[in-house]
């Protein structure tokens, strides 16, 4: 998503990762990467509980998920891996958002 990430935010789309450690060591772990995203450090688990996100213990942690919520904060997409090389391409990601933004417009008002 770093790659591409003006291509998010072109689809008026903020990034927001989820990290396992605490508010240190994710801020040190975030300036050294310089990521360009929102990010928000989650040691005690409570937004992945919300958003079902799986920790299994054999494979070292959490599982990757991708969940979008569009600004009416539906849950439009969501994506759980099985590893971590279990990721949608950012391509997929994209195509996903030009259509729910083009769905958007097509709705009628106070659907």
């Amino acid at each position: 998503m770093r790659q591409d990430h003006e291509k998010f935010v072109e689809l008026e789309t903020e990034i927001l990762v989820l990290g396992p450690e605490g508010p240190q060591q994710f801020e040190k772990y975030w300036h050294e990467n310089d990521l360009p995203f929102t990010g928000l450090p989650d040691p005690k688990h409570s937004v992945l509980k919300r958003y079902g996100q799986e920790i299994k213990l054999f494979k070292l942690g959490r599982m990757p998920a991708q969940v979008i919520i569009d600004k009416r904060g539906r849950i439009r997409y969501v994506h759980y891996g099985q590893s971590m090389s279990d990721i949608p391409e950012n391509e997929e990601l994209l195509g996903l958002l030009d259509r729910l933004i083009e769905e958007e417009l097509t709705e009628k008002p106070g659907a």
